[in-house]
């Protein structure tokens, strides 16, 4: 498992994905899809495309990597994950096919959930790509869209050491006359997907061209955003329930991505678009973005990662009013932190931690890395003994920050808000 093991568990082809679904009847070629790649912003914008597909009537399967607490939090329909009866059912009456192949755990779990798509005969499925593009297990989709969000450093030890070897993994998912819309345009790399959408004859759409944030101010639990059309020269507001700021530059590509839905006769009315936007995190059980763990204290985690990650998550500590910053981190011993730990601000009292997985950086190690970086606090053996010191430590007008890995905050979501 990747989850355990990192890089050594990837296979980089999908040809054992191909003989599992000609084994299972090609079940991907009997729902319509949406692929979704990038390095930040996919999982997110998967979310809000499937609550929008949900909210205009559509039967809308949704498959996502990783999950946080419980692994069937990777397959849903309309919201609700795949039953455990039919997760151990796939696997007792393919157990023979999946020991002949020996695909990795990914791929088993891509072939279950196009299987379980096909079987409940969804509408329609969004798609969030694992790792990559080109060489993912999901990569034998015809989709009617495809959607590459943000471009950053991350998986560079798989993807490449350059952000133009990074793209051009990621402008894999480009399909022949399907219509690719790429969220935020970067002038360094967009030569590559142009390139791409050309060879493929693919009609190519950049989000941040077409639209612009006007500005985007909290709003109860979500963003209020107000977007400018620089096709059409008009302003519309529209409700994310979805707390991050960082989530205005992933609106812009699900606007665009509808767009193209709806040339390509998918009906999606505008009340249902702003309920959708509205309700991803009751429509798809979405968690850990910017999520508000607890009022008193003030516990807020978010499952940003790398570079750009952390940048994003900066900027929304820097927006939330607090007094004394808190912050609970651990990372995996395979992650290039030395892009991370500078940004982290210095003020801040630090609670290294180690979440229980063997892929993880120990605590110790952390807080010696950090301390090179002018980070200072303490190691402490497991997640929760940090967020319990956190919290003891703790004043009114505090925050406490909960990051640095999925696996961190899969640990606190345990204690706290998890849904079942």
């Amino acid at each position: 498992m990747f989850t355990r093991d990192g890089a050594s568990a990837i296979k980089k082809d999908i040809h054992n994905t191909v003989r599992l679904c000609q084994a299972l009847g090609n079940p991907h070629r009997q729902f319509k899809s949406i692929h979704i790649a990038g390095t930040n912003g996919k999982g997110s914008t998967s979310h809000l495309l499937a609550s929008i597909l949900a909210a205009a009537g559509y039967k809308t399967g949704l498959y996502t990597s990783p999950h946080l607490v419980d692994f069937r939090e990777r397959i849903r329909i309309d919201g609700e994950m795949i039953p455990q009866e039919n997760v151990i059912d796939f696997v007792s009456r393919h157990r023979s096919l999946i020991e002949q192949i020996q695909p990795s755990f990914f791929e088993v779990t891509v072939a279950m959930a196009f299987d379980y798509f096909a079987t409940e005969q969804v509408d329609i499925a969004v798609i969030e790509v694992g790792l990559g593009g080109r060489l993912d297990s999901t990569n034998i989709l015809l989709p009617e869209v495809c959607v590459i969000t943000n471009i950053g450093m991350d998986h560079t030890d798989l993807l490449g050491n350059t952000l133009e070897e990074i793209a051009t993994e990621k402008a894999g998912i480009i399909k022949p006359k399907v219509p690719v819309v790429v969220s935020e345009r970067d002038e360094t790399i967009a030569h590559i997907f142009e390139q791409k959408a050309r060879e493929m004859n693919a009609p190519l759409r950049f989000a941040s061209t077409e639209l612009a944030v006007r500005s985007c101010e909290h709003s109860g639990q979500g963003l209020l955003v107000k977007i400018k059309d620089n096709m059409h020269h008009r302003t519309k507001e529209v409700y994310v329930g979805l707390a991050g700021h960082y989530q205005q530059k992933n609106i812009l590509g699900v606007l665009v991505a509808v767009d193209e839905l709806q040339k390509r006769n998918w009906t999606i009315r505008a009340e249902q678009l702003g309920e959708g936007l509205a309700n991803v995190i009751r429509n798809t059980g979405l968690q850990g973005r910017w999520q508000t763990l607890s009022t008193d204290p003030l516990i807020i985690c978010d499952t940003g990662h790398n570079e750009d990650g952390i940048r994003e998550v900066l900027a929304n500590i820097y927006s939330t009013p607090h007094r004394k910053l808190h912050i609970v981190i651990g990372v995996m011993r395979d992650k290039d932190i030395s892009h991370m730990l500078p940004q982290l601000p210095k003020e801040a009292v630090y609670y290294f931690c180690s979440p229980d997985i063997s892929r993880a950086m120990s605590a110790a190690e952390l807080k010696n890395k950090a301390t090179q970086y002018g980070l200072q606090g303490m190691a402490y053996p497991s997640v929760n003994n940090a967020v319990d010191a956190a919290k003891e430590a703790y004043l009114e007008g505090d925050l406490i920050f909960v990051g640095g890995s999925n696996f961190v905050v899969a640990e606190v979501l345990k204690n706290y808000s998890y849904i079942h």
